[in-house]
């Protein structure tokens, strides 16, 4: 989804996802950023729901969409519990490859693009973006289509906006799906989709309906959650066009690093020529040259000892759907392997696991005690911790990657 949450924070170079922020950004938040916050209640709802009806009403909500939209909200505590639990879960890069990227899945998005050939040719000619991306974030997203979610989409937004967590921007989301009821693009009871409020087969947020959306099969609607997916995959192609997308360039490619590379020179926040990288040394898995598509970075995902990719400006184009360089990578890998592309070549350093909450929150707080400031405390793995990692590692002799590990933080202890 755009600024898709990944319920199950990747710790390999992830950046701070907010649960379906539309402009997360690349800084974690300053210290002090409070994790948890007391659930409420239905009682309290009812009080929060009247007073953000007079705020719809004022931004001038129509009262008959309001009023049957608002009458059906509940209060849901499933929905603030997968919220503050969010970060409670971890996964390394590897694993989650090995579910976003599986057999299966490639498997039914080669039998999606069949299926839907035309539509994507088209989709493609129209906006420039390959075909072969949109599908994978379509796989991403919702398995092609089969699983777009549930929730009655007004009930999330409510719940969430109610919520004290995020509630200015949860409650834009809310004045935004009514809106769109108001028009009617969709109905009432079809308007569901993720607990944070997603919506169809590629996971729009309601602001991003509205800026993104298209009506591509030209009945009048702009319809992305029925069983066609046309508007939807549409709407994604344009979403990625408007951000940058370079028509016929790839998003990266996995590379080997010579002996003895220097590897601080391994984050987003250095771009080099291609030319340099090849004159370091920096080749292509699987051979020949490497391409020339702008500026690139190598980026290690999984650390020094798992795959290195050299990454392109898609690669941030994608990153604009989700801030995770795990969902980023998946959708790039998932992507080439939809082409007839092979798995990814390197071995993951599988012996590793990834980090609790509770010990990115040490392992910050460490940080910060012995002088390499992470710039924020609140358990996300963003660029401005992995920087802090980079400066601990080469402080200590250590091979600066960046990638924050279990023995990263036994050292620091």
């Amino acid at each position: 989804m755009i600024r898709a949450l990944v319920v199950l924070v990747i710790l390999a170079g992830a950046r701070p996802v907010a649960a379906q922020s539309l402009n997360t950004s690349e800084t974690e938040p300053a210290a002090g950023v409070t994790l948890m916050k007391p659930i409420g209640t239905e009682a309290s709802f009812s009080d929060w729901l009247a007073g953000f009806r007079s705020r719809a009403l004022a931004a001038g909500i129509p009262e008959a969409a309001l009023s049957g939209a608002l009458k059906a909200a509940r209060f849901n505590p499933k929905i603030i519990e997968r919220d503050r639990n969010q970060n409670e879960f971890t996964k390394t890069i590897w694993d989650y490859l090995d579910t976003a990227v599986s057999d299966d899945r490639v498997a039914h998005g080669r039998k999606a693009l069949d299926t839907h050939a035309a539509l994507l040719a088209r989709i493609e000619a129209e906006y420039g973006v390959d075909r072969h991306v949109v599908a994978a974030i379509w796989g991403l997203e919702s398995a092609y289509g089969a699983v777009r979610g549930d929730t009655p989409t007004i009930e999330a937004l409510a719940t969430l906006a109610y919520d004290a967590r995020r509630t200015a921007f949860f409650e834009a989301q809310l004045l935004a799906a009514l809106k769109i009821l108001a028009q009617g693009d969709v109905t009432l009871d079809a308007m569901r989709g993720s607990w944070a409020g997603a919506m169809g087969h590629t996971q729009f947020m309601p602001t991003s309906w509205w800026e993104f959306a298209v009506d591509f099969t030209g009945d009048g609607k702009r319809d992305i959650w029925g069983d066609d997916p046309a508007d939807a995959l549409a709407s994604t192609a344009h979403y990625l066009r408007h951000w940058g997308w370079a028509k016929g360039a790839l998003w990266g490619l996995e590379v080997t690093l010579p002996a003895g590379f220097d590897y601080e020179q391994t984050t987003e926040r250095v771009r080099k020529p291609v030319a340099d990288w090849a004159a370091l040394g920096v080749a292509p898995v699987a051979g020949g040259a490497l391409p020339d598509h702008g500026l690139a970075s190598v980026l290690l995902p999984g650390g020094a000892r798992g795959a290195a990719f050299l990454i392109f400006s898609n690669f941030q184009v994608i990153e604009r759907y989700n801030t995770a360089d795990a969902y980023v990578v998946a959708v790039g890998h998932l992507a080439d392997r939809l082409r007839g592309g092979p798995p990814i070549a390197a071995a993951w350093p599988r012996e590793l696991r990834a980090l609790t909450l509770e010990e990115r929150i040490e392992l910050q707080t460490r940080l910060g005690t012995a002088g390499f400031d992470p710039q924020g405390i609140d358990g996300r793995i963003g660029p401005n911790t992995i920087a802090a990692v980079k400066a601990f590692q080469k402080a200590n002799n250590l091979v600066p990657d960046g990638y924050a590990s279990l023995e990263i933080l036994q050292r620091l202890r």
